[in-house]
Order: structure tokens, then sequence, then C-alpha cells
């Protein structure tokens, strides 16, 4: 991966790229949403398909059981909406209609997270992450930026497997390669270090990346991990930092409870248990605001996740 803060782009456009891609490759690829074509970005492939869109109003919970059927006709459904509203909405329909039945429906959560901050508390999905990864059969993915939302697009049209790609609504900034190869399940090494491990997902990925080379002016050279396959996750690369730095920081822009941490958390609880700090929001619900200032308030931000990873090497000094 290269960083490089010149270029901004919303991870719902890649999605809306990788899409329309997948459907030109793949003719049984459909989208169906519930009323939020163009805030979601499946308009282009609704103006390019339209005989392979459906709109199935404001009603989520039939939007999911309407895509088990078409995945059991052989199609390849996407079906897009708000993280709020589904997963939200409808999970008792996607644990029945798809996962007990591991049909090959792909759940597009999108404006998930703080960065859907204008809309206020009730539009912040901040529970998506715990409520899919629960479910079984179910992949759960969360992209970087628009490049890596294209390709994880792309290679969840190929499973055959429920997945879930979590979505996030403001420009953040594109950092990812765009000639690495996208594998299921593969996290990724943007930095390598010897004294912590910052371990992320998402959009706060960007945030983690800062805080490690920002950790250098502490004397500490911090380890930065990128996951953007939260389920199945890589337990290989969690292993081999955790057995080096033998201390992890975990960020998410979600709640720190049954999250993208407590993933990390649990495996290593039964494998390899070191000292682990949880960045995320904290048994809270959001608010109004704009995306800096809710990322302040809710201490996932860089300067955050240093302050983080100083405490925890003077708690745990191993040297």
């Amino acid at each position: 991966m290269s960083a490089t803060d010149n270029l901004q782009e919303s991870i719902r456009a890649g999605f809306g790229r990788g899409l329309l891609k997948a459907a030109q490759e793949d003719k049984n690829v459909v989208v169906l949403t519930a009323d939020l074509a163009e805030s979601t970005n499946v308009g282009d492939f609704r103006d390019e398909f339209p005989e392979r869109f459906i709109d199935v109003g404001v009603a989520e919970q039939n939007l999911v059981t309407v895509g088990s059927g078409m995945a059991k006709m052989g199609k390849v459904p996407f079906v897009s909406s708000y993280a709020a509203f589904c997963p939200g909405r409808c999970w008792e329909q996607i644990r029945t209609t798809i996962c007990l039945n591991d049909m090959n429906v792909k759940i597009i959560g999108a404006h998930a997270g703080l960065g859907t901050s204008p809309d206020g508390a009730t539009h912040q999905a901040l529970e998506d992450i715990a409520l899919m990864r629960v479910l079984p059969n179910m992949q759960v993915f969360a992209p970087a930026d628009s490049v890596e939302a294209e390709k994880i697009t792309l290679a969840v049209a190929k499973t055959k497997s429920p997945s879930y790609i979590r979505l996030t609504r403001p420009d953040v900034p594109v950092f990812t390669n765009p000639n690495h190869e996208f594998k299921i399940g593969e996290g990724a090494r943007i930095k390598a270090g010897q004294d912590v491990t910052i371990l992320s997902t998402g959009t706060a990925t960007w945030h983690a990346l800062e805080a490690g080379i920002k950790l250098k002016d502490h004397g500490i050279d911090a380890e930065v991990l990128h996951f953007p396959t939260i389920k199945p996750l890589d337990e290989d690369l969690i292993l081999e930092s955790a057995k080096r730095t033998g201390l992890f920081v975990t960020v998410e822009d979600h709640q720190v409870a049954g999250g993208f941490g407590s993933a990390v958390s649990e495996f290593l609880s039964e494998n390899l248990p070191i000292p682990l700090v949880r960045v995320g929001v904290e048994n809270k619900f959001g608010q109004s605001g704009t995306p800096d200032e809710l990322f302040r308030l809710y201490g996932i931000t860089s300067t955050n996740i240093v302050k983080k990873a100083v405490e925890l090497i003077k708690k745990h000094t191993t040297k």
C-alpha cells in the first residue's frame, strides 16, 4: 500500500464502479434497493441494466427476502440500503432467509459509522459489524478506501457465500495500492514495526497509519495492519504480529463491543493472550456534527491512537 493525501473519494463510489464491472462480467448479477438507489451508488447500474434492477420501496425486510429468493434461482443479488436499516431493520430476515439457507446474497450497508454525521444517531450504524459477524455463513468486509471497495465488490460477486460490505458516506483519502491483488480473508501489513501493533479496519485504517507514523516522534516503532476482511479474519497475520510486538491496539469506526476489536481479542484469548486496547465508540450512540467533530469526540483519531499506544507501552514495558 502507498499513502497519499492528495486524492479523496467516497468509498461508495468505488463500490458503484465495481458493481458495474461485476454486472458486465456476469449477467446473473442483479441489484435490489429500498428506495435508495442514488445514496447507495447503484444508480449507474439501474441506468445501464434496468431489466436487472428492482426497487422494492421502503421495505428492507422484503428487500432481503426477495434477494434470497432470487439467489435460490441462480441470480447474484446485491441488496443495498443504509446500514442502519439493513442489517439494522431486517436482521432476522437476513439470519433466516439468507444465512440459515446459505443463500448467495450480497448485502450492502451504506452510510455506516460516524461519517453519516449530519443525519444523527438514528442513521449512524455503529453496531452492524457485530450484527453481521455473529451470523453463520456470513462474510464481512470493510474497505479502507474507494479503490479497495471496488476490488472487494468484484471479489464478492464471484463467491457463493452470503456477504456484507460496509460502506461509509464522506470522501476519504485514497491510499491503497490499485495494483495490489485483493484476496478474501487476507490482511495487509502497511507499516512494519517492533514495539506495538495497531490493527484497524475500514476507514479507520487511515487514522491508524497516521498514528503509526506519529509514534516515531515518541521513539516507538509501531506496526500497522489493515483488515479489509473482518470475517474470515487473517489469523496468521495476527499471530505473527502478536509474537513480534506483544502489544495490540485495535481501531474501528464502530462500537468497541462486538466489533473488529472484539473479533481480534476473541481469537487472541484462545491462542496467544497479550495486552490489547480497543479504540472505537465506547457504549454510546452517535449524534449530529461534522465527521471531523464526531471522530474527535469519540476518539477515532491518530492523536488518540497515539495516546492509547503510549499508555499501553508504559503499562506493559517489555524492554
